[in-house]
C-alpha cells in the first residue's frame, strides 16, 4: 500500500496519541522521538511490503502463459505468492 509521507506523519501522531493516552505505557523517551521511532517502524514496513507487492507480481508475470490480471487465477496466485514472500521475510 503506498501513503505520502503526510498520512505517515499523520499516523505516527496519531499512534503516539493513542499510546499516550493508555494509563499502562509511560514514555522513556520524549513523545517526539517516540513519534519519529513509529514513523521510522511504518516507513520500513510499507517499503518492505511493497517489495513483497512487486515479487509477487513479478512470479506472476513470469508464468509460461499470460495471466491477465484482475482475473480469479491471477487474484489466486497473487495471494499464494505474496503470502509465501511475506513469510519469507518474516522468518
Amino acid at each position: 500500500m503506498r501513503l505520502t509521507r503526510d498520512k505517515i506523519n499523520l499516523l505516527s501522531h496519531q499512534v503516539t496519541d493513542k499510546l499516550a493516552s493508555i494509563d499502562a505505557v509511560e514514555f522513556i523517551e520524549d513523545r517526539n522521538t517516540i513519534r519519529l521511532a513509529i514513523f521510522d517502524i511504518l516507513t520500513k514496513w510499507l517499503k518492505k511490503e511493497e517489495d513483497v507487492d512487486k515479487a509477487a507480481r513479478h512470479k506472476i508475470e513470469t508464468q509460461k502463459r499470460g495471466i491477465p490480471e484482475g482475473s480469479a487465477e491471477w487474484e489466486i496466485l497473487y495471494r499464494k505468492y505474496y503470502e509465501e514472500e511475506m513469510r519469507s521475510i518474516l522468518e
